[in-house]
């Protein structure tokens, strides 16, 4: 046996002694007690929201995934004098070759606000697995900034998500960005799950929170892709004050490569990163039956080749399966429409958010209910994905801490403290998924998982005994 061959045998036994360890101990209620203490958001002179000096400086620079596979690159930035250019200049690492692409502009009014000039670039046709550096603000004060590109897609490539939620712009999310940034486990993408910046919580919808948040988050984000969810801090809705047009900041704000896959609003679609095939869908989009939401995705899951992509990874804002007594039942609907996909086609994890507290389930499905026959206990299922709720980025509303008892069956873990989980992809049948929260060290793993894949490996990955 080679020393691949051996790797791969002692991950196998490991990730079983790891996940049977706690197989006897039902459904886990952590017992960490966070210090009690109010959640305030950040004062607007504090140096994370710093302007960057200089005339017509970039600031809230920021990437995202620009194509299907992971060959592009959407670059965007705002600049407040005036336009200037929106031309990127970029070049890899060990290239003294220096490329142009040239991007759009755009800027929004929203009541008594006006937005700086947003810029947006699409750098298209990159190497895989190559360091590159990019410049902004060509003509006057300019900044650079560098990414790495994914390997190419494949079976059994290692790669690493950092997942976020609900995070905001108080002292708490800057100490889940900082845990996310020192983690040893060292994320290359982030898998954000929705509710950005909450300036809706602000009077008016004060969009210099939107600002604010954009350069708190730049530190991260100009660095590595994160792929964006919309949640419903996002919709910023508010006809009182003549703004009925929904998502009008987010969109105006930020790209995402939707119509690569074939979706024809923002708000729904799917990437291909490494050995994972992500497809982000709203829960606050249309999403019944003959709707464009609906019909993509009975498109796009037969798409999914796992022999070229094995982990089908979902993101979505509200969740479908919460024990919190918060925002309960919310997802049902959706839930109703989408479930019967999800294990026919083996979803391995759907992450969401807007409970703002840490949940994880084992593989259970309810797919059985329906209005007419009254069943509605979800039941074991390892055809079905694990559900995780990782709302706990730390923003202004605070923790979700009543829970509701006993702790159903399906719930393996819950804990109300903010923090932020990473998932590294191991190879085609394992993946580790470890959650961290704020007041432990950057290394220390409140909760974790072997996954075995639902389409490779789809042998028992309960952590809780099941009855």
């Amino acid at each position: 046996m080679g020393a691949s061959g051996a790797t791969l045998v002692l991950a196998v036994v490991a990730a079983a002694v790891l996940n049977a360890a706690v197989l006897c101990s039902g459904g886990f209620t952590s017992s960490f007690v966070r210090k009690v203490e109010k959640t305030v958001d950040m004062p607007l002179d504090s140096d994370v929201f710093e302007v960057p000096p200089g005339y017509n400086a970039p600031q809230q620079v920021h990437i995202t995934q620009g194509d299907h596979i992971g060959k592009a690159v959407i670059v965007s930035w705002v600049t407040v004098d005036e336009p200037g250019s929106n031309t990127v200049l970029y070049w890899a690492e060990n290239s003294k070759l220096k490329k142009k692409a040239k991007g759009s502009l755009t800027k929004y009014k929203f009541y008594n606000y006006t937005s700086g000039y947003i810029h947006h670039c699409t750098i298209k046709n990159l190497e895989y697995d190559t360091k590159y550096y990019y410049e902004v603000g060509i003509g006057h004060t300019t900044r650079t900034f560098w990414f790495t590109t994914p390997p190419a897609v494949g079976p059994d490539v290692p790669y690493t998500f950092g997942l976020i939620g609900d995070l905001g712009q108080s002292y708490d999310s800057n100490r889940t960005l900082t845990h996310y940034e020192r983690n040893p486990a060292k994320g290359q993408t982030v898998l954000f799950v929705g509710d950005l910046s909450y300036a809706d919580n602000y009077p008016n919808h004060d969009n210099v929170r939107w600002d604010t948040w954009a350069r708190f988050v730049e530190r991260s984000v100009a660095y590595q892709p994160w792929i964006w969810t919309a949640g419903n801090h996002e919709i910023d809705f508010a006809p009182e004050i003549g703004e009925t047009k929904p998502f009008k900041p987010y969109t105006h704000r930020y790209r995402v490569p939707y119509k690569a896959s074939e979706s024809t609003a923002p708000f729904w679609y799917s990437i291909k990163r490494a050995s994972a095939h992500i497809i982000v869908l709203s829960s606050y989009s249309a999403y019944g039956k003959y709707t464009p939401q609906y019909e993509w995705l009975e498109d796009e899951l037969p798409k999914v080749n796992r022999s070229e992509t094995p982990w089908l990874i979902v993101l979505m804002h509200s969740p479908w399966y919460n024990s919190y007594n918060y925002h309960y039942m919310e997802g049902e609907t959706m839930r109703v429409m989408y479930e019967p996909w999800f294990v026919q086609y083996k979803v391995d994890v759907v992450f969401a958010g807007h409970v703002h507290a840490y949940e994880r389930s084992e593989r259970v499905s309810n797919i059985a209910y329906n209005i007419v026959n009254g069943i509605c206990s979800p039941v074991s299922d390892q055809s079905s994905p694990v559900y995780i709720t990782i709302g706990d980025g730390g923003n202004l509303e605070g923790l979700a801490t009543n829970m509701s008892e006993p702790q159903p069956k399906y719930s393996a873990f819950r804990e109300a403290s903010f923090g932020h989980a990473t998932l590294a992809i191991k190879n085609r049948t394992h993946a580790y998924y470890s959650w961290h929260r704020n007041q432990d060290g950057y290394a220390v793993q409140a909760d974790s998982m072997w996954f075995f894949n639902r389409f490779w490996h789809p042998i028992d990955d309960s952590t809780t005994a099941q009855s």
